[in-house]
């Protein structure tokens, strides 16, 4: 009897140690597939557990700010002041490609061409039909149906939302003016769907949608995207190159929080949808040792975990920008 309580105790104990080490986090549904792979990686690796839960970034931002996690990830930026308010500090992860996927008759991955302008046109409900003349002319030879087009949004708080509007802010005078960039917003027309994996399935059951979710969603839930036209005036294929390209001449430690947006890069061959999706921790912690925990983590991940990432569709962090964030993290987030 004694040796059962003893090896209860000791199961209690080591349970109790598991959960005191493992760190967590909340928050982006679109780096949730490098995510998973990070974290199952790196445990492997370096024996730390790490959860995360995609629950979209505006979620994991109010877990932040509650300190209900240890750190969230979100591709909407918080610049110094919304910071040094919430107690809270950030930093770049990884960059990616908000794909513009449709279900349309007869169209596959890459076939239709669309500028920025007329995608603001369609989610405020100016351009209705697939067969518009405008759209005709942007798509010569290629046949459109006279078929009501469908728009889907995200329901929740979304980075990819925040990326999505900020694009169309940038694009349209009638967007900005309207309805703006956010995380959520007061969207004119068209039904929502809950995190990435929602807007997938609703484009795919929905002939006629149109939305939006990461590139790498998009090819492996094997959904037709179009092609975008970029401030250079380019429809530029949706790849390594593009994305790459989005971040020439970014001056990324411009801003000691590392405030940065990818959409509408002027370089000739960037793709003009791109997100970036920030780690944002507690400036001030209650345990410095689980925020010390989180840098490992994330140094881990910035120093091994690049190649994952590129084979998942997304862009690594410039490499020059690493000696920024080690000593954005050394000098306390200040």
């Amino acid at each position: 009897m004694r040796r059962f309580l003893w090896a209860l105790v000791l199961t209690c104990v080591l349970a109790a140690s598991a959960a005191a080490q493992e760190i967590r986090g909340s928050g982006s549904t679109f780096v949730f597939p490098i995510m998973s792979r990070w974290i199952e990686t790196y445990a492997k690796a370096e024996g730390w557990p790490v959860a995360y839960r995609p629950i979209g970034s505006a979620a994991g931002l109010n877990d932040i700010r509650h300190a209900i996690v240890d750190f969230a990830i979100s591709e909407a930026p918080l610049d110094s002041a919304q910071l040094l308010r919430d107690g809270l500090a950030q930093w770049p992860l990884v960059l990616g490609a908000i794909a513009c996927v449709v279900n349309v008759d007869g169209i596959s991955a890459g076939q239709l061409r669309l500028t920025g302008p007329v995608l603001a046109d369609i989610y405020l409900g100016k351009v209705v039909k697939w067969n518009d003349p405008i759209l005709a002319s942007l798509n010569p030879g290629l046949a459109l149906p006279d078929l009501k087009i469908a728009v889907v949004h995200r329901s929740d708080g979304s980075g990819s939302s925040f990326t999505w509007t900020d694009y169309l802010s940038k694009v349209s005078v009638a967007w900005k003016a309207r309805v703006g960039a956010n995380t959520m917003v007061q969207w004119p027309i068209g039904f929502g769907a809950r995190h990435s994996r929602g807007v997938a399935e609703s484009v795919a059951r929905t002939r006629g949608a149109i939305g939006y979710l990461d590139y790498g969603y998009a090819v492996r839930e094997k959904l037709a995207y179009a092609l975008v036209r970029n401030q250079a005036g380019t429809f530029v294929a949706l790849d390594g190159a593009s994305f790459e390209a989005a971040t020439t001449d970014v001056d990324w430690a411009k801003d000691k929080d590392f405030y940065v947006s990818l959409t509408d890069g002027a370089a000739a061959n960037a793709y003009p949808i791109m997100a970036v999706s920030f780690v944002v921790v507690r400036a001030r912690p209650k345990d410095p040792e689980r925020t010390r925990r989180v840098q490992d983590f994330f140094r881990w991940v910035m120093m091994n975990g690049q190649d994952q990432a590129r084979s998942l569709g997304y862009v690594a962090v410039p490499s020059s920008i690493l000696p920024d964030i080690e000593g954005y993290w050394k000098a306390g987030y200040r």
